[in-house]
């Protein structure tokens, strides 16, 4: 069979589905080695009914009376874009999917010569669809997009909590006996996985330098302990041990490397410095088998479609050629292409977000000037859903987008 014959195929498998009504700074894709960790999509093949209830679940808890609709579900256009907005003010979302957060980085100097390396987010604001700007250290949001998992002040922090989009409150926090420096919803959002750390993994420390372009800097301290798994509606966490890994030199990899969930919630996962590159775990703590539906080390942060039948792949571009590539997930092997720099996140089962840049608007201006777009296997259709990525007086630096689903 051929690329054609499977994309055919691919298609008209969802052509009697009807569409559902209603995260350091990486510039392009980059090799699993060097990858921060950023938010997967985490969305099923699933009614929006489905998606729905789950999102109510986690901002009831301990709350009663009427609940407010969040923009995300009121506005129930398929596409939601803003090319006009970098970064963006109001509400980006298309298909099943919307841009529920996005950061920038920015480097604070600590009078011991430390640099600490702090997020600064634009958070959804459910209650007004605009984004507002949040301080958190680390955030993640969850399936419905209705609460956050926020982790305050120096990482590593001792407790979580449940930060209400439409409120903007804190409904409650989850105490924990180890320091956490990352955290992410499982895809059902009745989970998190929460990765813990002896030190701050975004703090260069000056008795620790490294040299970067020739010049010496305050360098990070690899300090990864292993994860704790926490039930969102009691509060239960159980820690597991995993230990950060070494090359086959002895060298460490990133001094962040969060664990996050596998495509259908059974398994979390961590990316390594050796092959092949990636370990899983169970949620007992049990190193476990790559998933059948992941047998492709990808480093893009998209991972497999919500129906599992295709996985976004890397950089497949040629030349002046722009591309992406898409992957049958069992076999690795290449099915098509779309029109991208990078895939950042499904939309549904046949479109993809993407960073690019649409060709009329941006031919021979560099790799580097790309916005937010929404692309469609099969198709040259580019719909651009943001400015082209820049930084702002809020927001100094480039910024990167979170997502999660409506």
């Amino acid at each position: 069979m051929n690329v054609d014959d499977l994309v055919r195929d691919a298609l008209h498998e969802e052509a009697a589905d009807s569409m559902p009504a209603p995260s350091y700074l990486a510039d392009r894709v980059l090799a699993v080695r060097r990858r921060s960790r950023t938010r997967r999509l985490a969305s099923l093949a699933a009614t929006t009914a489905v998606a729905v209830a789950v999102a109510v679940a986690v901002p009831l808890l301990g709350r009663g009376g009427h609940e407010a609709r969040p923009a995300s579900e009121m506005n129930a256009s398929d596409i939601i874009g803003h090319p006009d907005q970098s970064p963006p003010k109001d509400l980006i979302a298309a298909g099943d999917t919307v841009l529920s957060a996005f950061y920038v980085h920015r480097n604070v100097k600590q009078s011991n010569g430390d640099i600490v390396h702090q997020r600064v987010y634009g958070l959804l604001d459910q209650n007004t669809g605009r984004y507002e700007k949040a301080e958190w250290a680390y955030l993640d949001v969850a399936p419905g997009s209705r609460t956050a998992a926020v982790l305050e002040g120096e990482l590593p922090a001792k407790r979580i909590g449940l930060l209400d989009l439409i409120t903007g409150k804190v409904d409650r926090w989850i105490a924990l006996d180890r320091g956490v420096a990352g955290v992410s919803f499982s895809p059902d959002g009745t989970k998190l996985v929460a990765t813990t750390y002896a030190k701050n993994p975004d703090r260069g420390f000056a008795d620790h330098k490294e040299r970067v372009n020739g010049k010496e800097i305050p360098g990070p301290v690899p300090s990864r302990t292993g994860f704790t798994v926490v039930d969102v509606e009691s509060g239960k966490a159980v820690w597991h041990e995993a230990p950060f890994q070494t090359d086959e030199m002895g060298l460490p990899g990133n001094s962040r490397e969060d664990f996050d969930w596998s495509h259908d919630g059974t398994l979390v996962y961590a990316d390594t410095p050796v092959k092949p590159f990636r370990q899983y775990y169970s949620l007992n703590g049990d190193r476990a088998d790559w998933p059948s539906d992941e047998k492709v080390a990808v480093s893009v942060q998209a991972g497999v479609s919500p129906d599992g039948k295709l996985a976004a792949g890397d950089f497949a571009g040629r030349g002046t050629t722009i591309a992406a590539a898409v992957l049958d997930p069992h076999t690795g092997k290449q099915i098509t292409t779309v029109p991208v720099q990078q895939l950042l996140a499904w939309a549904d089962n046949k479109r993809l977000i993407g960073w690019g840049c649409e060709p009329k608007r941006c031919s021979g201006k560099g790799e580097f000037r790309n916005q937010l777009l929404l692309v469609t296997i099969g198709t040259d259709k580019v719909v651009p859903l943001s400015g082209f990525r820049g930084a702002s007086a809020d927001y100094p630096g480039r910024w990167t987008p979170v997502f999660s689903s409506r």
